[in-house]
């Protein structure tokens, strides 16, 4: 019996590890991930949720991580046809109750000046920078299955 009920509070203990989700104050971070990329890339995305139990809006700063040299809020635009990735300026606002998700193609966090690609099954540390929320450090996982690089900050739309 003590056999079964050390085995099932260890499998409660190692929920929150496998669900891969941290928290800040009000705020949840969801499945913080990565494609696996080119050896040479210089760039790479990372992708996360952010949702807000709070009742306040709080805003995402910045990032920063020893992989990279610099890391920026990106979004891509589309102008007249043609997607356009670009810096967002003054952090990006997460309303309370809103879940807000940073994947390919929308809103995430590139770092720039990559020391060394991780492959995929890797991970590698990333802070998170929060204007009321405060600082978190996050583990990015690296996942196999799309190992196409980041689309250039200029690239023309199908029709």
């Amino acid at each position: 019996m003590r056999t079964l009920l050390a085995i099932a509070i260890a499998g409660l203990i190692a929920l929150p590890a496998a669900a891969h989700e941290y928290t800040v104050g009000a705020l949840k971070i969801g499945h913080p991930y990565s494609r696996a990329m080119p050896p040479a890339a210089p760039t790479t995305g990372a992708f996360f949720s952010i949702s807000n139990s709070g009742k306040a809006a709080d805003k995402l700063l910045g990032a920063s991580s020893p992989l990279a040299s610099s890391v920026e809020l990106h979004t891509h635009l589309n102008d007249n046809g043609v997607m356009r990735m670009r810096q967002v300026e003054g952090g990006i606002t997460v309303a309370p109750g809103e879940t807000l998700k940073l994947a390919p193609g929308g809103l995430h966090v590139m770092l720039l000046g990559v020391k060394q690609q991780p492959h995929a099954g890797d991970k590698f540390p990333l802070t998170l920078k929060f204007e009321k929320a405060g600082d978190i450090s996050v583990d990015v996982k690296v996942e196999d299955g799309s190992a196409m690089p980041m689309p250039p900050h200029d690239m023309p739309m199908p029709h």
